[in-house]
């Protein structure tokens, strides 16, 4: 039997779990295992400037590959700045594993310097919460938590380790990753879909982020194809399917037109395939409605937890969705398809309505979708697109003209900053494809100082920061909440073309129409990362309303 110490049996355990990076702000409380991972080259170390853009950064990685993001991060403080990226990961079903650095076992419990108790901590935000407290037991754990992680609806799993238990010595092994468990679909409960389509009228398919592989993506499309259904997207999904296909029948995301949710509640039948169902996908519990829809619900997804938790379900499945999806699309279509076709081309032909956009002139900065629009004409076809939280966010939703060979990395949690993390962690996963960023100056400020961290990294990168210095969400509220009284909600501007020059970064600037086609496609065609600061309008505060409407409907509330 061979004695090592417990970190380095760590670090073969996650080369056994494939793991090829790993994002961190080193921490004296697992030096250990930071040096384990030295003698480890196929596992790439990035350091990053807070452990929250660490966390960020995994939780991407995780969207990009669907395999647990890994974080390692400090006692205490390190931690709790990671909070947000474990909240993201749930919010989001996104795998996540974070190791802790914790005080050392003797210390435990005597309230030492930086002591925590994650288990209290994390509680309710992971999936899982444990300490690990032996070395001869530190890979094994380890390897649970990858396993807890991806099953069911995946998630974050935190794991705390007392910082002398990396240097235990132990002849304990390293641990491989078991294959994932086999979820496949019942024939006889897909052919009771084929029915239910058959005998539709409307049918209307809900995809989610389930589908995300490309193997999801194919079987979605082809599906979709053949019994001819429409597919509306869910929140921060928009890239699964054909934004360009006539069965694309628009995106379920956050304020989108009530004249759109009230076409797709015509539906006579809901299919939700990998989706989870939340509220900003279900508008709020209406599409379907809850506990009640107006029309069966079909709701194929891997965890039973998720099936019928708020909505009736007339058939709830189990399994795999991307594998139901192809049994699908092996079945005969049957029923009147010529009242599906005439349905779903009704559906899209208003999405494209929407898509529609012409610029209206504004005199406090350019509208964020004329930049948007010129980006998309200039984007590659498999373009990753990072996307951080605010209503600037609703011009890319609306009018970038997604496909399923595009990715997208968003927080469905809403929470900003996941932008330029997220941005950093997919240009080093897929260094070969173009990676734009869209983020607004207060999500910028938030976690930008990854910025160096990717001019560290090589990374290559373009930020567009849609620059109106404010908080544009919240003052969008304010407005309709107190309307004429904003308060606190303003921004000092931020030279973001000269942050990025201090950072190492190239650095542009828009600030009018004529600006923008040249800026972006000297920025594009950087090697390395580069920054575009447009200045945009406050008052064209999202794709779907602007501020002025805001405090007219505010005021008319207060009125009433």
């Amino acid at each position: 039997m061979t004695l090592r110490r417990a970190a380095l049996v760590l670090a073969d355990t996650m080369v056994a779990h494939g793991v090829d990076r790993v994002f961190s702000v080193p921490g004296e409380s697992f030096l250990a295992l930071i040096d384990a991972l030295r003698t480890r080259p196929s596992i790439d170390l990035v350091v990053a400037r807070h452990e929250g853009g660490a966390g960020y950064m995994a939780v991407a990685d995780a969207k990009c590959t669907g395999r647990p993001g890994v974080c390692l991060v400090s006692r205490g403080p390190g931690a709790t700045n990671a909070a947000i990226a474990i909240h993201t990961a749930r919010q989001d079903a996104a795998p996540l594993v974070v190791v802790v650095g914790q005080v050392t076992r003797r210390e435990r419990g005597r309230g030492a310097f930086q002591e925590v108790d994650y288990e209290r901590t994390f509680g309710d935000l992971a999936k899982a919460v444990w300490e690990t407290a032996d070395g001869a037991t530190l890979a094994e754990s380890f390897a649970r938590a990858w396993v807890v992680a991806t099953a069911g609806t995946p998630g974050p799993v935190v794991v705390a380790v007392p910082e002398d238990v990396f240097d235990d010595v132990t002849g304990a092994a390293p641990v491989a990753a078991p294959p994932p468990p086999a979820l496949p679909p019942d024939d006889e409960a897909i052919a009771r879909v084929a029915d239910a389509i058959a005998r539709a009228k409307r049918p209307l398919m809900i995809a989610g982020g389930a589908l995300g592989s490309s193997d999801g993506r194919r079987a979605l499309a082809a599906a979709a194809d053949r019994h001819q259904v429409p597919v509306a997207l869910a929140y921060k999904r928009q890239d699964l399917f054909l934004n360009a296909s006539p069965l694309f029948a628009g995106y379920l995301g956050y304020e989108i037109p009530e004249a759109q949710v009230a076409r797709l509640r015509e539906a006579d039948l809901i299919v939700a395939v990998g989706a989870r169902l939340t509220d900003i996908t279900t508008q709020n519990d209406t599409l379907p409605s809850a506990p009640a829809p107006a029309q069966d619900l079909v709701h194929i997804y891997p965890d039973p937890a998720q099936i019928g938790r708020v909505f009736a379900t007339a058939l709830g499945i189990v399994a795999d969705p991307a594998r139901s999806l192809r049994r699908l699309a092996e079945l005969p279509a049957h029923g009147d398809l010529g009242a599906r076709v005439a349905w779903a081309r009704s559906l899209h032909e208003y999405a494209r309505e929407l898509a529609a956009y012409t610029p209206t002139p504004r005199p406090d900065g350019l509208e964020f979708g004329v930049v948007v629009s010129a980006a998309a004409g200039l984007a590659a076809r498999d373009a990753v697109i990072a996307v951080d939280a605010g209503h600037f966010s609703s011009w890319v939703h609306r009018l970038w003209p997604w496909s399923p060979d595009q990715l997208l990395i968003g927080a469905v949690s809403g929470a900003m900053g996941l932008g330029v993390p997220g941005g950093v962690a997919a240009a080093l996963r897929f260094p070969g494809r173009q990676v734009i960023v869209f983020v607004g100056d207060g999500g910028f400020m938030m976690t930008g100082a990854e910025l160096a961290t990717a001019v560290r990294q090589r990374a290559d990168l373009t930020i567009v920061v849609g620059n109106n210095s404010a908080y544009g969400t919240i003052r969008h509220h304010q407005e309709l909440q107190h309307p004429g009284h904003p308060y606190a909600t303003d921004l000092s501007r931020v030279d973001f073309a000269t942050y990025a020059e201090a950072c190492g970064a190239r650095g542009f600037r828009i600030r009018e129409e004529r600006d923008v086609a040249p800026a972006l496609r000297e920025a594009f065609a950087v090697r390395g990362p580069a920054v575009v600061d447009a200045a945009i309008s406050l008052e064209a505060i999202s794709a779907y309303t602007t501020l002025s409407a805001a405090r007219e409907r505010g005021r008319r509330s207060y009125s009433m």
